[in-house]
């Protein structure tokens, strides 16, 4: 069982070897100022209505928001709908901005 948050390196990472889907649950206009190539926006308020039609209880899912609180929340959420692959990435985009990729706008 995985944990339920990554670091934002380790994230990057799986991601690099397509062994995860970026899940991005921040609202439009935050995707807008910033985003990560290949992630999925998929805003909190659809996840319910959206995650069983949509995303894969079986596939790697890396839950990202701002600084990490949103996206742990969704990460709980799936975990009790049977997405146990779902992690959250600690400190969200802010992190992934700060210890991946510093090309990605701070907001």
């Amino acid at each position: 069982m995985y944990e339920y948050e990554i670091s934002a390196k380790d994230a990057a990472e799986i991601l690099s070897e397509g062994k995860a889907r970026l899940i991005d649950v921040r609202e439009p206009w935050e995707f807008q100022v910033a985003s990560i190539p290949g992630s999925t926006l998929m805003p909190m308020g659809d996840i319910p209505s959206r995650a069983h039609q949509e995303l894969d209880p079986d596939e790697r899912l890396l839950i990202l928001c701002h600084h990490g609180a949103r996206s742990l929340s969704v990460t709980h959420w799936l975990r009790q709908q049977g997405f146990d692959a779902a992690q959250s990435v600690a400190g969200g985009i802010d992190a992934w901005s700060y210890d991946v990729d510093p090309g990605v706008p701070r907001y």
